[in-house]
């Protein structure tokens, strides 16, 4: 038995990955709860999936949990979503309001509406990573891994069996520099650059180095 934690997790990995490229079987156990959930085991499965090694989840506490720690995605915040709604104007629309959303998202699907879900997601989410899993823990258990315009296209057939999809989270959105701009703008008349990067960096969440060096580039302009 070897430990694996936040801590060692780097070198002990390549280690593991190591291991299994030879052949060897591998089992993650958790001794707290679900593994993979919010503990760095999320990347020895992606690291793992990425070298073309076989992942496979001992029966758990749900289909959701378990398609999660299949699919490759992050772990560490996740929303179950249930069924999204069966007419595509509504789940389209349900889809917006889940869009924005930093945590990696779960769904339950009906085979037969599996393809149209896929291409609703592609518009509106974009070209997310996800991943299909089917009759988890089953004999005929699957999972396809690619984005969601990728996915969408692979299902020209109607599956069989129980469905669950994961959709990774919502990309970090740039910031707005044109609005940290205009902030420091009012900021700098009567405040010192430091203070006032620090206020625009933290009101906009906006990087402190890239809100500085323009805070001095207004500065030396005015000087000018």
């Amino acid at each position: 038995m070897l430990a694996y934690n936040d801590h060692n997790a780097p070198h002990e990995r390549p280690k593991l990955l190591a291991r299994l490229q030879a052949g060897a079987r591998v089992a993650l156990v958790s001794d707290a709860g679900t593994p993979l959930v919010s503990d760095p085991g999320f990347k020895l499965v992606r690291e793992a999936l990425a070298e073309g090694i076989a992942v496979h989840a001992i029966p758990g506490a749900s289909a959701a949990l378990t398609a999660l720690t299949l699919a490759g995605l992050p772990t560490d915040r996740f929303l179950f979503a249930g069924f999204l709604p069966p007419k595509s104007g509504e789940r389209k629309s349900t889809l917006e309001d889940l869009k924005n959303l930093r945590a990696t998202l779960i769904f339950y699907e009906a085979p037969q509406r599996l393809a149209e879900t896929l291409a609703d997601m592609a518009k509106v989410l974009g070209p997310r990573p996800a991943a299909v899993t089917r009759e988890l823990t089953k004999l005929h258990e699957e999972v396809r891994r690619g984005t969601l315009t990728e996915l969408a296209g692979q299902y020209g057939e109607q599956p069989r069996g129980e469905i669950t999809l994961v959709v990774g989270p919502a990309p970090e959105a740039a910031p707005d520099m044109t609005r940290a701009g205009e902030a420091l703008d009012q900021a700098l008349a009567f405040m010192p650059v430091r203070a006032a990067v620090d206020l625009v960096s933290q009101m906009l969440k906006a990087p402190r180095r890239e809100v500085y060096a323009l805070a001095l580039a207004k500065k030396n302009g005015q000087e000018a």
